[in-house]
């Protein structure tokens, strides 16, 4: 007579072995998988947003232009309250004239509703106040609404901004409000496996002309970028950028005007001495030699230096000193 109990723990076992033997399939083309994922990466990649046209080129400047401020010294305090709320106040002296001006700006993010507000002065007795909302009416969109004010002079301006992108291309629309009528400011730009090609444009209504007529083209990877661009069909640049190493990044730019024979020539470079600390050089075809050094004396204090020699008169003196100070807590 057959016992009930040894039929059902059979049973059991063989779904049980039919349950492990399906794991198993699924485990063992292991290899195919990770080539399926790898894929994917690479398809993320290729499908990454490219950048705004303004951003064409960006990581070669940076290199010429971050942490350089001849002829001036100046302090950037930074802080953020309980609420949320960002200050952000900067002033400058001007080694040379003396002048000295700053700035005060506040910005809120409500991050559930994708809005930003920042509110900005300036010691020109600018009053300035901008509204963003972004990713809420559509994916990849974003709205400013821009308005500057002067008391002195009542002069006012209002500006409205959008930008939307998405795999591939990036969009941007400014119009800027005036009397007379109002200018538009336009710019696409579009990616594929590292390539980029964009146009930039800008119509005046009021005298129904275009004043802007640009056109740029680079490619782009993890440690190497090539810009080259066509500014009003008079204007001819190119720049490179490459991460040599961890710790050092180099950039060339060249500059050609139609109609002139001189041409800008520079080389710039930037090495990470420690976490802390950075140095940077850059040198043009005018000889114009510029050095700065950057410290982090501490978490959020950041000391930078720099000086502007002139190498075709070094003996003669006119070069230029600069000192920067940023606060941030």
């Amino acid at each position: 007579m057959t016992n009930p109990n040894v039929d059902t723990y059979q049973f059991q076992f063989a779904a049980n072995r039919i349950f492990i033997l399906q794991i198993v399939n699924e485990i063992v083309p292991l290899p195919g998988l990770l080539r399926r994922e790898r894929g994917r990466e690479v398809a993320a990649e290729r499908m990454a947003v490219p950048p705004s046209y303004a951003d064409l080129g960006k990581a070669a400047r940076d290199i010429f232009n971050k942490g350089y401020a001849f002829g001036l010294i100046k302090l950037e305090v930074k802080t953020k309250s309980q609420s949320g709320v960002e200050f952000t106040t900067s002033g400058s002296s001007n080694t040379e004239s003396g002048k000295v001006s700053g700035s005060l700006e506040t910005k809120y993010k409500w991050s559930e509703y994708g809005l930003t507000f920042t509110e900005k002065w300036n010691t020109d007795n600018t009053l300035g106040t901008e509204i963003a909302i972004e990713d809420q009416l559509a994916k990849g969109l974003k709205l400013t609404f821009d308005t500057t004010f002067s008391p002195n002079t009542g002069k006012k301006s209002g500006r409205v901004k959008t930008a939307y992108k998405r795999e591939y291309v990036n969009l941007g629309c400014d119009v800027d409000f005036d009397f007379a009528g109002p200018a538009i400011h336009a710019s696409a730009v579009a990616g594929y496996e590292g390539w980029l090609a964009g146009y930039q444009m800008s119509f005046d209504t009021a005298k129904s002309k275009l004043t802007q007529n640009n056109f740029a083209v680079g490619y782009k990877t993890g440690d190497f970028q090539l810009h080259t661009n066509v500014n009003d069909g008079a204007e001819f640049g190119g720049s490179i950028y490459q991460k040599v190493s961890e710790n050092l990044e180099t950039a060339v730019n060249l500059t050609w005007t139609a109609g002139n024979n001189s041409t800008r020539f520079g080389i710039a470079a930037k090495y990470q001495l420690d976490p802390t600390a950075s140095i940077s050089a850059k040198v043009n075809n005018s000889s114009l030699i510029g050095i700065g050094y950057s410290q982090i004396l501490r978490p959020g204090i950041k000391l930078t230096l720099c000086s502007l020699i002139d190498g075709k008169s070094i003996n003669s003196g006119g070069h230029k000193l600069g000192l920067g100070l940023e606060l941030e807590a």
